[in-house]
């Protein structure tokens, strides 16, 4: 086999039309979905103040509380990695309509076993990281059905609905979970979050003709590692998620000792504690407007870093004031912040991800956010417990303004450069020798590309600094090793090596996995060579094959 010259590169995509926020609602099945989603996060919402403010009354500790958190976080990080990969391949519509009718039959058990008192905070803890499991498996799978849903000039349209979507489920899910809790009771709230999910259910049921996208088949493991395998060698992506997680662990004092701010510094029930939630929700539904215009008037990383740091304000505030008014004002705030980072960091690599890894890509990014929550709610828990509420939320708060000046010397890195659409390398036969037939290729043999460049002395310096972009390119699209060797016997060679872990990935890398911004690295690179590049493919020998060609 060999590698024919690169094709010229993509032009870049059109400019995205200039589409209404709401434009994706006039779509039929995102409108129906979409809707149902909303439902369901009110639900969720009203799940979450249920359970703490069940714990706030039998008297939990701060830890206990804080544990809830954690525990609806936690299963992102358990299965983060494996849902994105079902997300990325099995039938989407499928998966969702299974894990909601688990989750819908879980809430039904979790408020009847409230209902009947046989509830104790270490249950709940435990209906907690079930229903968080169900959240875990269906999300990147839900989030990679909407680029099959709407058009491409939507997709962003639609990604900022799904984003104000959780916030206006932020905003009234916690209030009418408050007066849910205080006339009806606790296990009602947990009925009508079990509720929630058979709407959305019902939805997807409904919902027919549903085809999904042919891929080509990847084992589960190759196609795990060829997810965090993308994820280590893009730099853009990798400062996302470190960024992320920086700010998460530290910011998760806010959510995890709320309700103990509210009923130990402003003496509030349920109902002010969710008014207090109300606060953060407005903020977000109102960021959601005014973000997109910040980021394109100061660039996300300044966004992120002015919002990160109005956030640690926002927490130091919240823990110190004794006004409910001062404190609802800061919430406020606290939303725009919260929104800012999110969906800023979270765009960010939606818009980087190619489309054969985003599935994978976005679970990595939901691991980093949902685990950061887990890891940082348990420990601000620790110190709270030890310390007090009011100073672990100043110490917090502070944190979250440290993290967000740290973006002065450790900014985002820009993605505007960077042609995202994918191409395709074309790969040929050569031509039998004297009749003989090509040897069979299984497609789970590891596979080896040597290249061979001819560089004049003039180039050498700059050929070899290329080759560093490249490797991370092949590295991304599905190298295991690669090397750069000098032939010790033409001083005008440089071979570039590298291996894949099977013929199969190979050809995908050849197919579906370089992208735009790939293409014009590897075209930089062989204007520096003067003469086309040879290729050679060499697959491993199998010791239990056939000794003879084509037998």
């Amino acid at each position: 086999m060999t590698e024919t010259t690169v094709s010229p590169a993509t032009p870049a995509a059109p400019s995205t039309p200039n589409v209404g926020a709401f434009a994706p609602l006039k779509v039929k099945l995102f409108r129906a979905l979409w809707t149902a989603s909303l439902i369901s996060s009110i639900g969720g919402w009203m799940q979450t103040v249920g359970a703490q403010w069940f714990l706030v009354e039998s008297h939990s500790d701060a830890a206990l509380v804080a544990l809830i958190q954690t525990a609806s976080a936690a299963p992102f990080l358990i299965l983060g990695i494996p849902s994105g990969v079902l997300g990325e391949f099995v039938n989407r519509r499928k998966l969702l309509i299974v894990v909601q009718s688990s989750l819908v039959t879980i809430g039904v058990i979790l408020s009847f076993v409230t209902w009947i008192g046989g509830m104790t905070p270490w249950l709940l803890l435990a209906f907690t990281f079930l229903l968080g499991a169900g959240s875990a498996i269906q999300g990147p799978a839900y989030q990679a059905l909407v680029p099959e849903i709407v058009s491409r000039p939507l997709i962003p349209s639609a990604a900022a609905l799904s984003s104000i979507g959780v916030n206006i489920a932020r905003s009234i899910g916690p209030a009418i979970a408050g007066l849910v809790v205080a006339s009806l009771g606790i296990p009602f709230v947990f009925a009508l979050n079990a509720l929630s999910f058979a709407v959305f259910l019902v939805v997807l049921i409904a919902w027919r003709g549903y085809k999904p996208p042919v891929r080509r088949p990847e084992p589960f493991l190759e196609a795990t590692r060829a997810g965090l395998r993308y994820v280590w060698n893009a730099g853009v992506v990798r400062r996302t998620m470190v960024r992320l997680a920086l700010f998460i662990v530290p910011a998760s004092a806010l959510w995890a000792l709320l309700p103990l701010i509210a009923s130990q510094q402003l003496g509030l029930d349920s109902n002010g504690y969710g008014l207090l939630l109300a606060a953060v929700g407005i903020g977000s539904v109102g960021g959601a407007f005014v973000i997109p215009r910040a980021r394109e008037k100061l660039g996300s990383n300044v966004t992120v870093m002015l919002a990160s740091a109005m956030f640690g304000i926002v927490i130091v505030v919240s823990a110190v004031s004794q006004s409910l008014w001062l404190t609802l004002a800061a919430l406020v705030f606290g939303g725009v912040g919260w929104i800012a980072v999110i969906a800023s960091l979270n765009g960010s690599v939606q818009a980087f991800l190619p489309a054969w890894v985003r599935s994978r890509g976005l679970s990595v990014y939901q691991l980093v956010l949902f685990g950061s929550t887990a890891g940082g709610s348990a420990i601000v828990g620790v110190f709270a417990q030890a310390t007090g509420v009011v100073q672990t939320s100043v110490g917090a708060g502070v944190l979250v303004i440290v993290v967000a000046a740290s973006q002065i010397f450790w900014p985002l890195l820009s993605t505007a450069d960077k042609e995202r659409s994918l191409v395709t390398i074309p790969l040929t036969d050569v031509p039998p020798v004297d009749d003989v037939p090509p040897l069979p290729i299984s497609d789970t043999a590891e596979t080896l590309v040597l290249i061979r460049y001819t560089v004049e002395p003039a180039n050498r310096a700059a050929f070899v600094a290329q080759m560093q972009v490249v490797r991370q390119t092949r590295r991304r699209t599905g190298a295991r090793r690669w090397e750069l060797y000098d032939d010790r016997e033409d001083t005008h060679t440089v071979i570039e090596a590298f291996s894949v872990g099977s013929w199969r990935e190979h050809l995908s890398q050849h197919d579906d996995r370089t992208t735009g911004f790939d293409q014009v690295e590897l075209e930089k690179a062989r204007a520096l060579a003067s003469a086309r590049p040879e290729v050679r493919h060499l697959t491993q020998i199998d010791p239990a094959a056939p000794a003879e060609p084509g037998t």
